[in-house]
């Protein structure tokens, strides 16, 4: 018959073992969920990336069908991994931006614009974090039209 001591010693093994275990299983699951997301804002920020790269190819002047298309391709993109205030942003501005909107006022349209950019970096979790009342953005056009070969 065992004694009290070596009942005890076996149950604050077992009792470590199990300890163990679960710590290891927690710090197992906490790591995968960080992997995961750093992998979607990883994702977040190349579809964010390709918007930004596909308004910029239809900045006043400069936009082709073909550039259009990839603007198209890129807001629907981001239909899958932004969260809604960035959809909600998106929309306002693709309502205020549409070629068939007669009330369409650039002030508006900047407006969106930046307030859209705003919720992407607020999303990725820029820091220093933007001050949203004084946060504006512009982009920049080449000034050079596109040519006959940029429409076909």
């Amino acid at each position: 018959m065992p004694t009290a001591g070596v009942v005890s010693a076996l149950l604050a093994t077992a009792g470590a073992i199990v300890l163990a275990g679960v710590s290891a299983a927690v710090s197992y699951w906490f790591t995968k969920q960080r992997e995961r997301e750093a992998e979607l804002r990883k994702e977040k920020l190349e579809h964010y990336k390709e918007f930004a790269v596909g308004l910029s190819g239809i900045v006043s002047g400069e936009g082709t069908p073909e550039a259009q298309r990839a603007w198209a391709l890129a807001c629907n993109k981001l239909n899958l991994v932004a969260p809604q205030p960035v959809l909600q942003a998106l929309q306002a501005f693709q309502q205020e931006s549409k070629a068939s909107n007669p009330q369409h006022s650039q002030e508006r349209h900047d407006e969106l614009m930046s307030a859209l950019f705003y919720e992407m970096r607020r999303d990725l979790g820029i820091k220093p974090a933007d001050d949203k009342m004084s946060f504006k953005i512009g982009l920049w056009a080449s000034g050079v039209p596109p040519t006959d070969t940029d429409q076909e």
